[in-house]
């Protein structure tokens, strides 16, 4: 045992009490051995025999302990490494080491675990331990294969050309779907290549995938949430950003999910833009042109010869651009209705709006104007 020569003294241990099953420290000498070589099972047997010749003898009775705190640790290490948390493993079989360390099945488990998780130059020093041992000889092989493919991907990302970086990051992926840490990076950094493309329904899918594997995986979150945010899925964007701010309250976090819950209030509201046809950033006169289009393209008057249905259409659409106009063409409401405020506080209320009254207001002047048929269902406006 001194000598570091278990299994030896395991069987010379074992001989010793074949021939005086009697003999107490025989019996501790073999559950020694057992707990050395990880063999929690049978060290407690031995430890179990010495008590019932000497219920008193204190180092059986320490001995029986430490072997049940390794039995614990292989177990908790079994269901952790189910649940793929390897930091967890590791810990568990260092531990474990402690009372047994000459036992290749534990420094083997550690050795793959550290692999997993990146933890490249330690899991070669483990396994080294055991070079015959092709498990986790490949797990480091692997390991060190998905870190050189990843980091290419990486300098194909920094020189801009992302279909290269995209090539390389599926690739990576391909190697060892065990590596839970660097797999969900892999995915995130494909991620952000998709969101670079354009490609954001990709992106958001390869984002969804690295919280999978880690769900603690702020980067992913917050790549996902904003890809939320360019395809207009606000809900969704808010959840991401809750998430985030609640793991890490930072004033950056807070802003961001702020903002994501300001365009969520305004997606719920009518697009005025959308209603005018005009973007966001319109000047006064695209305005007033977009409005003079849709509001004699809407007027009743216009379709006053069309069905029930479609002259109470006709009259939904007109009576909008009158709202839109009447928020875009004012500097301060036009502000409040960006900035996703409440209208309302304005003393703006829609219900009682009449959109002729601003008809009549933007095409007021000599002469006024009129609707001509010129055929059947077709007009033509005549001013004054």
């Amino acid at each position: 045992m001194m000598l570091g020569r278990f299994r030896e003294a395991l069987e010379d241990a074992q001989q010793s009490v074949r021939l005086d099953d009697s003999f107490v420290r025989g019996h501790l000498r073999e559950g020694k051995c057992h707990l050395s070589l990880g063999n929690a099972m049978a060290a407690s047997r031995c430890f179990q025999r010495v008590l019932e010749l000497d219920h008193k003898n204190t180092q059986a009775q320490q001995e029986l302990k430490n072997a049940t705190t390794v039995l614990e640790y292989e177990k908790i290490a079994e269901v952790d490494f189910e649940k793929r948390d390897f930091r967890k493993v590791v810990f568990c079989m260092d531990r474990a080491l402690e009372f047994a360390p000459a036992c290749h099945r534990f420094k083997i488990l550690k050795a793959e675990c550290l692999a997993l998780l990146g933890r490249y130059p330690e899991a070669q020093s483990v396994a080294r331990m055991a070079p015959d041992h092709e498990k986790a000889c490949l797990a480091c092989r692997n390991a060190k294969a998905l870190k050189a493919k990843k980091e290419d991907g990486n300098k194909a990302f920094k020189k801009g050309n992302y279909k290269l970086a995209y090539e390389l990051y599926t690739e990576a992926l391909g190697i060892d779907p065990n590596n839970i840490k660097t797999n969900a990076k892999l995915y995130c950094n494909r991620g952000t290549v998709n969101s670079k493309l354009r490609k954001l329904e990709e992106a958001i899918d390869d984002c969804t995938n690295a919280v999978k594997l880690d769900d603690t995986y702020i980067k992913a979150y917050l790549r996902r949430a904003q890809c939320y945010m360019d395809t207009e899925q606000y809900e969704d964007a808010v959840r991401d950003y809750e998430k985030v701010y609640q793991t890490e309250k930072t004033k950056e976090h807070k802003q961001l999910l702020k903002n994501a819950q300001v365009e969520l209030k305004k997606s719920k509201r009518k697009d005025y833009y959308k209603i005018l046809g005009v973007n966001k950033n319109a000047s006064e006169d695209e305005i007033k042109k977009a409005y003079r289009k849709r509001a004699l393209m809407h007027h009743p008057d216009r379709h006053s010869g069309a069905s029930a249905e479609v002259q109470k259409e006709e009259e939904k659409k007109f009576k909008e651009v009158g709202e839109a106009f009447t928020i875009l063409s004012d500097p301060k409401k036009k502000a409040r209705y960006d900035s996703g405020q409440d209208l309302e506080e304005d003393g703006l209320n829609m219900g009682e709006f009449d959109p002729n009254n601003i008809f009549k207001a933007f095409f007021s002047g000599p002469g006024g104007f009129s609707f001509e048929a010129s055929g059947p269902g077709n007009f033509f406006f005549q001013f004054g």
